[in-house]
């Protein structure tokens, strides 16, 4: 069963997705993707998974829901809505309260060294309490390694990582978050919120950038 489950969220490298013909993508983008790797509907059906795994693991504790700027805003928006429900409906509940931050460290398509974090002084309001941090994509894992240092310079009572991607790819450091919605090849991937120079936030599925794409929109 674990390995069942195992193969239902890791995407294999080979995989190609989805033909763009079989789902809806706005027009504009239309000549940018190569094809549609995590259709909406699975995005949504593994993030209710994840919120009762969080309800599960955390239920009973007041959790601080720490949203990682930009792209995380709709992969949150949508984990917070499925624990709000659970919490109405179930003898677990978890009373939670919402944060944010940015954190930046993309140049076009690469991950650079250089990781800013706008809003981290607001961070010591976090001193001894529970945290979740929600992400949309961990790629070589410094990005997150940077923001759980400034967290624990905190002092918070505990921290947990949620991230709806995480990217198979010989750059990581290793960094596994504490729960993970699928486990992806090392290809660029852009919508549900993720986005390639900010363009390709609306689309409602996770689909792979062409590279023509990439000079396209390239800053």
């Amino acid at each position: 069963l674990r390995n069942l489950y195992m193969e239902k969220k890791c995407i294999a490298d080979d995989s190609e997705g989805h033909d763009l013909s079989l789902f809806c993508v706005p027009k504009h983008y239309e000549e940018d993707l190569d094809s549609v790797i995590i259709p909406n509907g699975l995005i949504k059906d593994r993030t209710e998974r994840l919120a009762r795994d969080i309800v599960r693991d955390m239920g009973g504790q007041h959790i601080v829901a720490l949203c990682v700027l930009k792209g995380g805003y709709k992969f949150f928006a949508d984990l917070m809505d499925y624990i709000k429900t659970l919490n109405q409906n179930s003898d677990k509940s978890v009373p939670l309260t919402v944060d944010f931050i940015r954190l930046k460290s993309y140049s076009n398509d690469q991950s650079t060294n250089c990781v800013k974090v706008i809003g981290g002084d607001e961070l010591s309001a976090l001193t001894g309490k529970n945290v979740l941090i929600v992400e949309d994509i961990v790629e070589t894992g410094k990005t997150m390694e940077t923001l759980l240092n400034l967290l624990n310079e905190c002092h918070p009572k505990m921290v947990k990582v949620v991230s709806l991607l995480v990217k198979r790819t010989p750059r990581s450091s290793g960094y596994r978050p504490d729960y993970i919605g699928f486990e992806v090849p090392d290809k660029f991937l852009v919508g549900y919120a993720l986005d390639y120079n900010e363009y390709f936030r609306d689309l409602s599925h996770i689909c792979i950038l062409s590279d023509r794409a990439k000079e396209k929109y390239k800053v």
